[in-house]
């Protein structure tokens, strides 16, 4: 579903930062435009920034289900800096999450939350009811390993030669006095 990026610009508080932006709306069903003026006021300028297509797939209905329970469900806009004509491109626009936590880690890219549009809450909804099945949990078991075997050494057992780092110095000695 193609979805409208609304990014407003307002004047910085600090010296340092001329201008501060953020993500204010989405607009489903938009078409595309690239940094379309739509309001301008008392030094607030309303972006329609980018069109970018949001994808849900199949595998990732638990990430869709975990946002349409939070108190806001949100769409997580991923933004990433540019010296280009534009201060900021608009990466990818996403439902999931998981997803967004996923850019988040890197720490390079800037990461905003809009609340969810009633027709895209509608179109998740809608998926995650006809794709989402709940996995039961799998308790893992530990591997039985042998703890009563001796391990002289960790080194490659084919190397015979004294400077072998990995060869414990109980070996060395016993090849020594051996």
């Amino acid at each position: 579903m193609p979805v409208g990026i609304v990014l407003r610009r307002r004047p910085g508080v600090t010296r340092w930062a001329a201008w501060s932006w953020s993500a204010i709306d989405a607009l489903p069903g938009a078409t595309d435009a690239s940094w379309r003026v739509l309001r301008e006021e008392g030094g607030l300028t309303d972006f329609h920034a980018a069109t970018p297509v949001i994808e849900l797939h199949g595998a990732d209905t638990e990430g869709y289900v975990h946002g349409l329970m939070a108190q806001v469900p949100s769409i997580y806009v991923i933004l990433r800096e540019c010296d280009g004509e534009h201060p900021l491109e608009v990466v990818l626009a996403t439902v999931s999450p998981y997803e967004a936590q996923d850019y988040a880690d890197s720490g390079e890219e800037i990461i905003e939350k809009i609340p969810m549009p009633a027709p895209v809450l509608a179109w998740v909804e809608d998926f995650v009811a006809a794709h989402h099945h709940e996995e039961a949990f799998k308790k893992r078991k530990r591997d039985r390993k042998d703890v009563s075997l001796v391990e002289d050494g960790v080194g490659d057992a084919r190397i015979a030669q004294m400077a072998d780092v990995y060869r414990s110095p109980v070996q060395a000695k016993k090849e020594r006095l051996g």
